[in-house]
């Protein structure tokens, strides 16, 4: 186990299924999937007490919503960026790494119990934000929650009119990530 300190309580899951593939590795194909090889992620709350569906969603993006701004909701997303704990060492691994970046992004999926698991961490301050934004939102949810709540929000919010284009397509590629996980972590037959 890895001690994932202040990502939840530092609490350990173990990822069930190790052989989904892994992000940054040559055979992880288009769903990219995957987890840490030691099986830890950080927790998340317990399922029965995460509001579902738009409450959810509701409650992620409610702080950003009180401000008419973009540039404001930016600021916001990377002041709370910087109180996130960086990812530990033993999650900054090659296979975390997000292809095509310019600097060093690390996204790290899991699915447990039927709950998609996401930890991010990058090297620039507007990518912290807004991946770890998109973690927030889509951690703990079912394969079938995530995939129902495209990353539109982002745009709604104005967050994506405020960056560089690389930086822009960086982290809709994470949402395509994040969403190729889910896909690939669906149960079959369900969906």
């Amino acid at each position: 186990m890895v001690p994932i300190d202040g990502w939840a309580k530092g609490t350990m899951i173990p990822v069930k299924d190790p052989a989904l593939p892994r992000i940054g590795t040559a055979t992880t194909g288009p769903a990219r999937a995957g987890g840490p090889a030691d099986g830890s992620l950080p927790a998340v709350a317990d399922p029965s007490t995460i509001p579902s569906g738009s409450m959810y969603l509701d409650a992620c993006l409610d702080p950003y919503r009180e401000s008419r701004d973009p540039q404001a909701r930016l600021s916001l997303a990377v002041e709370r960026a910087r109180q996130r704990p960086p990812l530990p060492a033993e999650l900054r691994r090659d296979e975390f790494l997000v292809p095509g970046c310019q600097v060093r992004l690390w996204l790290v999926p899991g699915f447990v119990d039927g709950r998609c698991r996401y930890a991010t961490d990058s090297d620039a301050a507007t990518l912290k934000a807004l991946t770890g934004l998109l973690a927030d939102v889509y951690n703990g949810r079912t394969p079938e929650e995530v995939l129902a709540c495209p990353p539109d929000f982002l745009e709604d919010l104005g967050l994506l009119r405020q960056l560089a284009e690389s930086r822009r397509a960086t982290v809709l590629r994470v949402a395509q990530l994040i969403r190729d996980h889910a896909a690939a972590c669906r149960t079959p037959g369900r969906g």
